[in-house]
């Protein structure tokens, strides 16, 4: 593909491919089977190319919908399903490259061992661009020393971690009540769940310990870009009786800093002033073209897209940085050839 100015690089778009998800039916519990969304485009790549067509230079880079292969099924299981679904998604990328340049890697994440083979054939065979996880592990933090060699082999991969937010309807809103209600748990606790990944990994010395890994939020990082003073009195600013918090040892910049590091993607449905708010705190080299496609729009993608493309358009910032955000920063951190 030659590299063309119009061309806008969805850096997380969602897909369920079918033989992925005749294998997840048959394994999957009945709880997690309904988790799949029922939005066409996920399995109907000729759906999804009518969409993508309506928006010049539109490529696609291919990552795994929820629910995550650890939620579904038992370790060995896990394993199984996950170099399923990557070996499809490497098939589609080379069966149709004018529409998708890349594909990011699913892992069995409840069988490390597993995890980290499949990182590596991932990246090595399949010519993967990165890898997913999710906001916890089955409840468990991402900062959990099990985990901290996937960091450290994506680091020396350079190439990015995606994150995406986890939680379910059964966490409820309070403690009196079973479920979420008013789909809270998903508008609201899936930006919160994102931005307590963030700091898990700030405090938790995944940043300090490995500089260089690139970590790409959903949502435009959740909750981070408007706090950002927030976080800067209560863990820059406010020391309580002038002493350093404890769980600031071993950090050797402000906290702020370390949040600067993070990636994040423009999957808000729109909205200006917030992506300008996110351009505030991170500029344009962090932030990366994504519609949440084709999950929350009743247009199935459509209108995600046009909202997406027309506010960033309406940004208030200069061209090239318009293409940082549409497309340089995508080729820069996953190393595309396009």
């Amino acid at each position: 593909m030659n590299d063309r100015d119009d061309t806008k690089i969805d850096a997380y778009a969602h897909i369920i491919p079918l033989k992925y998800m005749e294998a997840f039916n048959k394994t999957a519990t009945e709880k997690c089977a309904k988790k799949i969304p029922p939005s066409l485009p996920l399995y109907d790549l000729e759906h999804r190319f009518r969409i993508m067509d309506k928006f010049e230079g539109l490529v696609q880079v291919l990552t795994l919908a929820e629910p995550a292969i650890e939620e579904v099924t038992d370790p060995g299981k896990a394993a199984e399903l996950a170099k399923l679904a990557n070996d499809e998604m490497a098939e589609i990328v080379f069966k149709y490259p004018e529409k998708f340049v890349a594909f990011v890697a699913c892992l069995p994440m409840n069988n490390m061992d597993a995890a980290l083979n499949e990182a590596d054939r991932a990246v090595n065979e399949l010519r993967c661009r990165g890898v997913l996880v999710y906001s916890n592990i089955n409840g468990k933090a991402l900062d959990s020393p099990e985990f901290l060699p996937l960091f450290e082999k994506m680091s020396a991969f350079d190439l990015p971690v995606y994150i995406h937010p986890q939680r379910s309807s059964g966490f409820s809103d309070y403690f009196t009540e079973k479920d979420s209600k008013y789909n809270i748990y998903s508008v609201f606790g899936w930006p919160y769940e994102t931005t307590v990944a963030m700091t898990r990994l700030v405090f938790g010395g995944v940043l300090e310990k490995y500089p260089k890994l690139k970590i790409i939020t959903h949502h435009c990082g959740g909750m981070i870009p408007y706090y950002e003073q927030r976080i800067i009195q209560h863990h820059d600013k406010y020391e309580m009786g002038n002493r350093r918090y404890p769980y600031k040892k071993g950090l050797t910049k402000a906290p702020i800093d370390y949040y600067k590091m993070f990636y994040a993607d423009t999957a808000i449905h729109g909205n200006t002033p917030a992506l300008m708010c996110a351009y505030a705190f991170w500029g344009s080299e962090h932030l990366l073209f994504g519609a949440d496609m084709p999950l929350g729009d009743r247009q199935l993608g459509y209108g995600s897209y046009k909202k997406t493309i027309r506010a960033i358009d309406n940004m208030d910032i200069s061209e090239m940085e318009k293409e940082n955000i549409f497309r340089n920063n995508a080729k820069r951190l996953m190393h595309l050839p396009i």
